[in-house]
């Protein structure tokens, strides 16, 4: 049974691609909690944008430099297993994230080893303990805001795809892909930043702990979008690369066959 599974070109396929895309998912959630600086990671000195009040640069979650791989999974999915199949690998996904985050947190509960709370690192000691917390104990209002912004994400993705498709039939693949992922980013952007610290930041708030307003939400929604979008359009000629590289292995008639049956009202 597993070998006629396996030896299947667009079953194998799609367990790559499905592979693959919850692969980048999970490790986009694990290494978001580290924000650096994109300028300086690049460079040069950190940009002064001023927007709505805010004097911002180019500040990121270590999770953006996954997540356009995500969208571009995405769309190639889309394009030969239907919006089905993206829904499947996307629910499929953000169930396996919650789990993650329920096993990160059962693991926070164990009570460490004395020489692991005062391990030694260099020429000092460590708390390796509140280091393990800190990388894996993401708030619930985040790994809320996170989910929430991937599965509604997805789900736009995957309509505006069929949309221009319907549209502009085999062409233009670039304004399909490309496209569809710049709008849903955009609704992606703006939904975890309302819900992990606009909101997050109000319902957690004690004394003096620092709440967001509402222009300093907005501004950062647009910053992280503007490094989205350009990464976006990036990344165009890869998906090109990978539909072709799609086309060789399934074979032009098979391709042809799997593309027709995900554009059809069934799915």
């Amino acid at each position: 049974m597993i070998h006629s599974i396996i030896k299947d070109k667009p079953t194998r396929l799609f367990i790559i691609l499905g592979g693959f895309f919850i692969a980048n998912a999970l490790i986009a959630e694990i290494i978001g909690v580290k924000i650096f600086s994109l300028e300086k990671t690049l460079g040069f000195k950190p940009l002064e944008l001023h927007l709505l009040g805010n004097v911002l640069s180019m500040n990121l979650t270590a999770g953006v430099l996954l997540w356009p791989v995500v969208f571009i999974m995405t769309d190639i999915i889309n394009e030969y297993y239907g919006q089905k199949g993206v829904r499947f690998l996307s629910f499929l996904t953000a169930m396996l994230i919650a789990f993650a985050f329920v096993v990160f947190y059962g693991a926070m509960k164990l009570v460490p080893a004395d020489f692991f709370i005062t391990s030694k690192q260099g020429s000092g000691v460590a708390d390796m303990e509140k280091a393990y917390e800190s990388v894996l104990g993401q708030g619930a209002f985040i790994i809320i805001g996170s989910l929430t912004a991937f599965i509604v994400g997805q789900l736009v993705d995957v309509v505006i795809f069929h949309r221009i498709k319907k549209v502009t039939g085999e062409k233009a693949i670039w304004l399909r892909a490309t496209g569809s992922t710049l709008i849903s980013q955009f609704i992606d952007s703006f939904i975890v930043l309302f819900i992990a610290f606009y909101i997050g930041t109000r319902v957690n708030r004690t004394g003096n702990d620092f709440v967001w307003p509402f222009n300093l939400f907005i501004a950062v929604g647009v910053v992280n979008y503007l490094y989205k979008f350009i990464v976006a359009i990036l990344l165009t000629p890869v998906i090109y690369l990978v539909h072709n590289l799609i086309e060789k292995y399934l074979g032009h008639e098979k391709a042809a066959e799997m593309k027709t049956a995900a554009m059809s009202d069934r799915q």
